[in-house]
């Protein structure tokens, strides 16, 4: 059976979203020209999308992602080499086509867990990005081994936790800390 890995962006005060559930506290950090400007391209980052076999997404982040990647220059977004080559399954009942760019990527229906598990029978390593109902969902499984988080200089005051309340009182073991370059803290941990 493969590993299942999730990694999300979170605030220094451990919120992947905003009350809103938008993301512009990520997207302000890594806008051109922003003070302090995060830069997710560097080898840490590129080592760890690198053992990948496949992404799997939400909805919601697959349409972010949709949004974004399949047009960017892997010159300036040296990641989007390896994010366009990688096969990628999206979990959802209500989309019935995935497009990515000129391709379409396979759409899950059905349980989240379901399509997670089988897609680690399939691949050795699979990477889910965001897409926080599913995450909850694979975490309350017990099916995430493992958590990478890239913790970013922002407070937020409120808005949507990384994980679900049921979560509990899980124990992990650190795998590895890197500070990245515009003061973002790079965490994986070992969950199971």
């Amino acid at each position: 059976m493969g590993r299942l890995l999730v990694e999300q962006v979170v605030t220094a005060d451990g919120y992947a979203a905003d009350p809103d559930g938008g993301i512009d506290f990520f997207e302000a950090l890594v806008r051109p020209g922003a003070d302090g400007e995060v830069d997710f391209n560097d080898a840490e980052q590129l080592a760890y999308v690198a053992q990948a076999d496949a992404i799997l997404f939400g909805a919601t982040t697959y349409r972010m992602f949709a949004d974004y990647w399949p047009g960017v220059d892997p010159e300036v977004e040296r990641v989007a080499e390896t994010i366009d080559r990688l096969p990628k399954f999206v979990v959802s009942n209500t989309l019935t086509a995935a497009p990515w760019g000129d391709r379409q990527i396979e759409v899950l229906p059905g349980d989240g867990v379901d399509a997670a598990s089988m897609l680690t029978q399939r691949f050795a390593t699979v990477i889910v990005w965001g897409s926080l109902t599913l995450t909850d969902a694979l975490f309350g499984a017990g099916l995430v081994d493992e958590l990478h988080l890239r913790v970013v200089p922002v407070l937020l005051g409120s808005g949507r936790s990384f994980t679900p309340v049921e979560v509990g009182d899980g124990a992990l073991g650190l795998g590895h800390v890197e500070a990245r370059p515009g003061g973002v803290l790079s965490l994986r941990y070992l969950v199971r």
